[in-house]
């Protein structure tokens, strides 16, 4: 049996954040009910990557009934209310304000429902002169700093995936799970508020408070602020390896027995991680003319063999033959997907995982496949 099985979850759901929380707890067993508009979730829109069907969507949408409901209407909000009155979970990131108009105010539900787990995702929260704005990953990768502190010099640039929705979809899901721990104890449900605006100033608290200490982080493309040599080295045929030095005595490891220069960390300039830091240009220079002598393979041997942090700077092609690429098959509308799996393993409970609907599909009655997890 699964974690969350016997739970009915509610998602007036959109876009990203919301339904990463929402699919990670269908993954757990949950009744996952995904409300929709009579034209479906716009995120089902936004590419056709998935055999003509929306990555994004396939991706976020397993495991969940859909059903449509048109809000506008008086029947659509007699429908939502019935649904709810059914539900332990109630999930929404509609734009600020929309379920209040609708008549589903979280102070009403609440006395209604008691033991209803109320969780509301918006861009900038309840209070504040932006709490009504819309909000989406890249604004917010702006608007928190996050893209000033992204890129290289020339720049600041956007993280290549939506880490702010992510981020605020684990966000919520585990505060949804800690509301269900407690209501375990005591019976009572929940009122969570996440921002998304929230979640990526906690997530940038080590580069504002560095900033607050007048040291304001600087865009370094592939390298790191105050370790060297931490960065991005070409071999002699053109393949790039990021490796990472941690200690002094990885350095002089590095030296000895990749560099072929042990003599490297007596020299002043070099000495320490605050020198290397300091002379920085020449430490990479010095690195990379000797690690331009070697071809890849020598390279990586010799890094492995002298137990150096080191990584393959790889695209998306190479990630899909990546000898630790974990993947999952689930049905769509169009057919089988195979993508990434859930990181999470569960040894003795391995998962199932049920397709990805149509709009307007009930897919909680059909039989799920178990999940062949396998590598590329």
């Amino acid at each position: 049996m699964l974690p969350l099985e016997g739970l009915t979850v509610i998602a007036v759901e959109q876009a990203v954040a919301a339904p990463f929380c929402s699919s990670r707890l269908a993954d757990a067993g949950a009744h996952v009910i995904k409300v929709e508009r009579p034209e479906g979730d716009f995120a089902r829109g936004y590419d056709a990557a998935a055999k003509g069907q929306s990555s994004y969507f396939v991706w976020l949408n397993r495991g969940k009934d859909s059903v449509v409901i048109d809000l506008a209407t008086s029947k659509g909000r007699a429908d939502l209310e019935d649904l709810i009155a059914g539900a332990d979970v109630l999930i929404q990131n509609l734009k600020p304000g929309s379920m209040d108009k609708l008549g589903f105010t979280l102070e009403r539900l609440r006395k209604d429902y008691p033991k209803l787990i109320c969780c509301t995702i918006s861009g900038y929260g309840d209070e504040g002169p932006y709490a009504h704005r819309k909000a989406y990953d890249l604004l917010i990768q702006a608007e928190s700093g996050l893209a000033s502190i992204t890129g290289g010099p020339d720049g600041p640039s956007r993280v290549g995936v939506s880490i702010v929705d992510i981020a605020t979809g684990a966000t919520a899901h585990a505060a949804i799970l800690e509301a269900l721990i407690a209501r375990s104890r005591d019976g009572g449900g929940a009122d969570i508020r996440i921002s998304m605006f929230d979640v990526m100033a906690d997530w940038l608290s080590v580069p504002l408070l560095n900033a607050e200490a007048g040291n304001p982080p600087q865009r370094m493309g592939l390298a790191h602020p105050s370790i060297a040599p931490y960065g991005v080295f070409r071999s002699g045929d053109g393949k790039d390896i990021l490796i990472s030095i941690q200690s002094e005595r990885e350095w002089k490891k590095l030296c000895s027995d990749v560099l072929g220069r042990p003599d490297l960390p007596n020299d002043p300039r070099f000495s320490t991680m605050v020198e290397r830091v300091r002379h920085r240009a020449l430490t990479d220079d010095t690195v990379g003319r000797i690690f331009a002598t070697m071809r890849r393979d020598e390279l990586l041997k010799r890094l492995s063999d002298a137990d150096i942090a080191c990584a393959e700077v790889n695209s998306m092609a190479e990630l899909a033959v990546h000898p630790h690429l974990r993947r999952i098959e689930v049905e769509t509308p169009a057919g089988p997907v195979s993508y990434p799996a859930p990181a999470a393993i569960f040894i003795d409970t391995p998962r199932r995982y049920r397709g990805v609907p149509a709009i307007g599909e009930c897919i909680s009655t059909a039989k799920p496949s178990r999940a062949r997890i396998k590598s590329s």
